[in-house]
């Protein structure tokens, strides 16, 4: 073992704290990695801008969220970053709606049962994602109380607090609750997430492998 790889590991065992707290929480795996390893990519805001229907409809997603050259700028102040899987409980049985899951929700030509399952799915992923969220706040003020104050979590998916956002009025009505998606800022999650040797499959199959990342320093 190297003296830097040593250093590095021992500069990591400070946040053991925080990765127990994510797994009592209801985490399934929690991993703290260098912020560095963190893969940011122009093109993962592409596919917000492109077929996304919370592009330019939520605050805290696209043309409101910070650009990805930003958020590469921010990303260079943070040396560790935590990355938290959980388990889902929204499932798909229907392998062409899990493929097609927008165009099943949006496309009148679509036959019911499968309209039926994909709405059953979002509604189902919705209250995960309020809960999964739940947790990385939770997770963020016990490290900013622990002096890591510029510790900040990124939310799995687009807001679900409100049913239709504040967006008229360009003022968010949950600001210490809501924050940015992975995505909305350029992350490329399952590259992140295959350099910290934690699994995740994207597309998935029939229940997706929700990971959230919050920043460290």
């Amino acid at each position: 073992m190297t003296k830097a790889y040593s250093i590095l590991n021992e500069k990591r065992s400070q946040f053991d704290f925080l990765e127990k707290l994510a797994l009592d929480l209801g985490a399934i795996e929690a991993k703290i990695i260098p912020a560095e390893n963190v893969v940011v990519e122009d093109r993962v805001v592409l596919k917000c801008i492109a077929g996304c229907p919370s592009y330019n409809k939520k605050l805290n997603c696209p043309p409101y969220a910070p650009t990805v050259d930003e958020f590469r700028k921010m990303l260079k102040d943070y040396r560790f970053a935590m990355l938290v899987k959980f388990k889902s409980n929204a499932e798909i049985k229907n392998e062409d709606v899990a493929r097609s899951l927008l165009r099943c929700q949006y496309d009148e030509e679509i036959p019911k049962d499968l309209k039926e399952e994909a709405t059953k799915f979002l509604d189902d992923w919705k209250k995960d994602n309020r809960k999964f969220n739940q947790i990385v706040l939770e997770l963020e003020k016990v490290a900013f109380n622990k002096g890591f104050t510029f510790a900040v979590g990124f939310s799995i998916g687009s807001c679900s607090l409100c049913e239709k956002c504040s967006i008229e009025n360009k003022v968010c009505i949950y600001p210490t609750m809501t924050r940015f998606p992975e995505h909305a800022v350029g992350v490329n999650m399952k590259k992140t997430a295959e350099k910290a040797d934690m699994t995740i499959t994207f597309p998935f199959e029939k229940v997706p492998d929700p990971i959230a990342l919050l920043l460290i320093d």
